[in-house]
């Protein structure tokens, strides 16, 4: 006979720990750190004061934002691929760990990034096919806005119509929840997107970025 399936108490520390892990692993200010070693300062305190890749080029460095926004996106599809290998059913909440830990990292008092880049690594892990459609619109709104604040918006808001399309229902759940997550970090965005002062792409750091 099969054994019958664990009950909660015996999976819960296991959940616990996916997402434990995808939260220590999205915490990483990668932006921050690499910054600081390239000699650029504290990046919090130039432009919108992010830790994320937009505010990196700020600085001037296109290769240390680059790099920023490929390790911001690494960590979160890393979190969500020891999930996948060491316990699927947990991925889900390694996703949801990662981006919360992006944009509330202990190490900086909670006070981090706003998630779009480790959003996408996870959605890299969790189904690469929806990375494409994120990808296309993101870069069809930012080619007519020149915002990149807005292209990461109107991106994530099809996801979790792009994921339920897909067959995706759960996932398309979870991503409700990470565009929630989105959105209000970006809410002084959407304020300044409305008031018509948000930074473009581009643009030379200033005061209200």
């Amino acid at each position: 006979m099969p054994l019958p399936p664990p009950g909660w108490s015996f999976v819960w520390p296991y959940f616990l720990a996916a997402f434990a892990g995808g939260y220590l692993l999205g915490s990483i200010p990668f932006g921050l750190l690499l910054a600081m070693a390239a000699g650029k300062g504290d990046i919090r305190g130039i432009g919108s004061g992010n830790i994320g890749a937009t505010n990196v080029l700020r600085t001037g460095s296109k290769g240390l934002a680059a790099a920023t926004l490929l390790l911001d996106g690494a960590k979160g599809f890393l979190a969500v691929w020891l999930a996948w290998r060491y316990l699927p059913d947990g991925a889900p909440l390694a996703a949801l760990g990662a981006v919360l830990g992006h944009c509330y990292p202990v190490w900086l008092g909670f006070k981090g990034g706003k998630g779009v880049a480790t959003y996408v690594g996870c959605l890299l892990g969790l189904k690469p096919v929806a990375v494409v459609a994120f990808g296309a619109i993101w870069l069809a709104t930012a080619a007519v806005s020149r915002y990149s604040s807005l292209s990461g918006l109107v991106a994530s808001a099809a996801m979790p119509p792009v994921l339920w399309w897909l067959g995706e229902r759960q996932m398309a759940e979870l991503f409700v929840i990470l565009t929630a997550l989105l959105w209000w970090r970006h809410r002084e965005n959407i304020r300044r997107l409305a008031a018509g002062s948000e930074s473009r792409i581009g643009k030379s750091v200033g005061k209200s970025a």
